[in-house]
């Protein structure tokens, strides 16, 4: 079990890509370009204690040693999970599955609800990567890990963008062992269960919508 159920990012790398978030008058296109470059920063974080498989190629000089990854399966939550999707296989090896579940918040009650299950059944042997760019109430992620669970995942990664402190506690006390990589964890969520400062709606910023 890791000796904390979160890890945030930091730099001005990461604080640059976070203003352009950030910023109302961020138009879709570099709103789209930042969750991708945050994406491909926080996976490397997130999957940086990935066991491996011991081997060897040969290089123009010699034999060389290698470490090589398992099966990957990648799990976007929609919609905004989207935007994290295609830097996730950018950056994973050619191999790596994608599986989808579709989560949505209801907005009186904030209480997550499912109109999609693509995972597998069978995760065995996979290392399993949840992708969630806002982690707000905890919620959609929740049941998304407990789904993923259900079919026996080797190891259970998550990785985000941004979260509330309130969604982290959410997650760490339903789960003490699944570590989440986010780049920041943010100050609230307000009464609407917004994070706050946040970004407003990520689906809608990604999509234009």
């Amino acid at each position: 079990m890791p000796a904390t159920t979160h890890r945030s990012l930091g730099g001005a790398l990461v604080g640059e890509h976070l203003a352009v978030l950030r910023s109302v008058s961020t138009a879709t296109g570099d709103f789209r370009r930042a969750v991708a470059r945050l994406s491909t920063l926080v996976l490397s974080a997130a999957l940086d204690d990935l066991d491996g498989t011991v081997g060897e190629v040969t290089s123009p000089v010699g034999p060389a040693a290698t470490l090589r990854a398992g099966r990957i399966t990648v799990v976007p939550v929609l919609r905004a999970g989207l935007g994290m999707l295609e830097p996730a296989l950018n950056l994973l090896p050619d191999s790596t599955r994608v599986a989808f579940v579709g989560a949505r918040r209801d907005e009186a009650t904030l209480e997550p609800s499912f109109y999609l299950d693509a995972v597998p059944a069978d995760l065995s042997g996979d290392d399993v990567v949840i992708l969630d760019v806002m982690i707000a109430t905890g919620g959609s992620l929740a049941a998304t890990i407990e789904v993923v669970r259900t079919r026996n995942p080797r190891s259970l990664h998550v990785a985000g963008i941004i979260a509330a402190p309130e969604g982290l506690a959410h997650i760490a006390g339903l789960f003490p062992d699944v570590l989440v990589t986010v780049a920041v964890v943010d100050d609230h969520l307000n009464a609407s269960g917004f994070i706050v400062p946040g970004l407003g709606d990520a689906g809608d910023r990604l999509y234009g919508t």
